[in-house]
């Protein structure tokens, strides 16, 4: 406890590269939440031991087989009820995936925990510079209250820039009709 301004969290931690499974690293982080405003993202400092493996040839791969694309990406259900996710949106579940991790980051509470259920429906949008943008309406599943969440998400990528949420809003429950 620090005196009024929050809660610190001291964290040892050992992430695993999602792509792949046996490589890990060690990370050390302190995460702050501060107290009485619900509406101010957690400070967060961490320290990687080690590098995760480059995933350079996999984005160029997918992001030269979006700007191929003669008609936009669009999908719904991601995993599918099965919790399967087909070789081809992979990468765009990985997408969603690494911004619903800023959303959740910037939403989060000491009484929280968010994680990405399911993409509902992803639809590309067609922009004229080098940025792939993608239109995201998500499932965030908290934890805690086991209520689902359907949340919208604007991304932008490009494999030399990474990501980044340009928008995002809690979306009424309706939105899932």
């Amino acid at each position: 406890d620090i005196a009024d301004v929050g809660h610190k969290y001291h964290l040892d931690l050992v992430l695993e590269d999602v792509l792949a499974k046996d490589t890990t690293v060690n990370c050390t982080a302190e995460v702050l939440y501060h107290l009485g405003n619900q509406n101010t993202a957690p400070d967060v400092q961490f320290t990687l031991e080690g590098e995760l493996r480059t995933t350079a040839e996999a984005d160029n791969l997918f992001y030269n087989q979006i700007k191929s694309l003669d008609k936009v990406l669009v999908a719904e259900n991601i995993p599918d009820s099965q919790g399967s996710v087909s070789p081809a949106m992979e990468p765009v579940h990985l997408l969603a995936w690494v911004a619903s991790g800023y959303v959740i980051w910037q939403n989060s509470t000491e009484n929280t925990k968010l994680q990405l259920a399911q993409i509902r429906r992803v639809k590309q949008v067609k922009r004229s510079d080098e940025y792939l943008e993608f239109d995201y309406l998500v499932l965030l599943h908290e934890m805690v209250s086991q209520e689902i969440i359907p949340w919208q998400m604007t991304v932008l990528w490009h494999p030399q820039h990474g990501v980044q949420v340009t928008q995002h809003s809690c979306q009424p429950q309706h939105s899932l009709e």
